[in-house]
């Protein structure tokens, strides 16, 4: 979107660009590798940027080392395949290269430090891999261990008890407690058990008891867990300064995988719609055959049981009047498509100039250095502007704008007025222009 939003205004810009589709498009084997590379890379400075505002987790450390095992499998795949000439994908592919080789024990630490399941936050725990940090192997050994010691503690004092429906279960408020149903809570409470089993809570179902070996093998489960939370979060904010410490070079990949795949995008879409190379001139000159509205053509072939094709026209302008007129007033009645005609000609220079290849037959087009339009009907009655007033004070913006390089496209002036009044300001505004 940055491209189509800030089209470039110098051929030397633009042809590298329109250079990198030509080799995607010449080769597409190797378009479709990066297309299925770029399909399992996820999106570099947004998880970076989260990072850096203290806002990540697991997922997104997770993201920058998928991100950068798909950069170095590109980087191997394109590196030594990839046509001459190729425009900008040289120097990207290059950077991505030397990039992936840069970073590669950052993503080795990544890889070998994250779980292959993550939580979505750290608070959670268990997002690093195990092996990877002795004592939280350790610390978790103890915690997962002493759960085991208490399904042995519950089943050794169901035999000692006889109760054989006591449970030993945890809650947010009393913990780890044994739980037996209400009427076998008075044999606990009386000798020879009243001496272990500590009453806790009696509900209309069961009572709670806790016993002093119970609170001790809780207060080591309860130790091992933050333990083992406390490691994994120093663990991750360190691993989040490694991964910022490389932020630029992680962000001059985030571009070469950016450029590739717009590169390569932009090639599907000229072999899928038979698009066309634009050839670029420093002159004043604006050629295009068989040009075709993008968004009106996609719409038509969307819906084909209306047996309906967008019909392809010319357009011939030259600022210098020499190969073509300077202007072209476009005339005839409602729906016959001279609006289409007119954004379609502005979408064709602004296409070309972002380094794309263009719906049209063959496209010779000088640079243009602006784009203008006065199109459609608006008001602004809460600033006191009507229909017409709009339509004029837009009209003086462009005519004291365009420049010598300016595309104009004025789709009627003077409505709303006098049929001589508005046929003397379109009048006016065709001979200054």
């Amino acid at each position: 979107s940055s491209r189509l939003n800030a089209p470039l205004t110098a051929c030397a810009n633009i042809e590298p660009r329109l250079a990198a589709v030509q080799a995607f498009l010449d080769a597409p084997d190797l378009a479709e590798l990066a297309r299925n590379a770029l399909k399992t890379t996820p999106d570099i400075p947004r998880a970076l940027h989260r990072l850096a505002a203290r806002r990540g987790g697991p997922r997104d450390m997770q993201a920058i080392a998928q991100a950068l095992r798909a950069g170095a499998h590109m980087a191997d795949a394109l590196l030594n395949k990839m046509p001459e000439p190729c425009g900008e994908l040289a120097a990207q592919i290059s950077s991505l290269a030397e990039q992936s080789a840069a970073l590669s024990l950052l993503r080795q630490r990544l890889t070998e430090a994250l779980d292959d399941s993550l939580p979505l936050s750290t608070r959670d725990g268990g997002f690093i891999a195990a092996g990877f940090l002795g004592g939280l192997d350790e610390a978790r050994a103890l915690r997962d261990e002493s759960r085991r010691v208490i399904a042995a503690l519950q089943n050794r004092y169901a035999d000692e008890t006889g109760v054989k429906t006591l449970k030993i279960k945890h809650n947010g408020v009393l913990g780890y407690h044994i739980d037996v149903p209400a009427a076998q809570g008075d044999k606990l409470m009386r000798p020879p058990y009243d001496a272990m089993f500590i009453h806790r809570q009696t509900l209309a179902n069961s009572i709670r008891f806790s016993t002093h070996e119970l609170v001790d093998l809780a207060g080591q489960i309860s130790r091992a867990g933050e333990t083992a939370v406390a490691l994994e979060l120093q663990l991750f904010d360190d691993l989040r300064q490694e991964t910022l410490a490389s932020s630029d070079g992680l962000e001059a990949m985030a571009t070469a995988l950016a450029v590739i795949d717009v590169s390569a995008a932009l090639a599907q879409k000229a072999c899928d719609e038979n698009w066309v190379r634009p050839q670029l001139f420093d002159d004043k000159r604006f050629l295009i055959e068989g040009g075709r509205h993008p968004v009106v053509e996609a719409a038509l072939r969307a819906t084909p049981e209306n047996g309906a094709s967008f019909i392809a026209n010319p357009c011939a302008l030259d600022a210098a009047a020499q190969s073509a007129p300077r202007m072209s007033l476009i005339t005839g009645p409602n729906m016959a498509g001279k609006s289409t005609f007119l954004r379609q000609n502005a979408l064709l220079a602004i296409i070309a100039q972002m380094g794309s290849f263009v719906p049209a037959d063959r496209a010779d087009i000088g640079i243009v250095d602006r784009v203008y339009s006065r199109v459609g009907a608006a008001d602004d009655l809460a600033r006191g502007r009507s229909t017409f007033m709009v339509e004029m004070v837009e009209t003086a913006s462009i005519l004291t704008g365009a420049g010598p390089r300016a595309l104009v496209i004025l789709d009627e002036i003077g409505r709303g007025t006098a049929t001589f009044d508005g046929l003397s300001l379109a009048w006016a505004t065709v001979e200054y222009l």
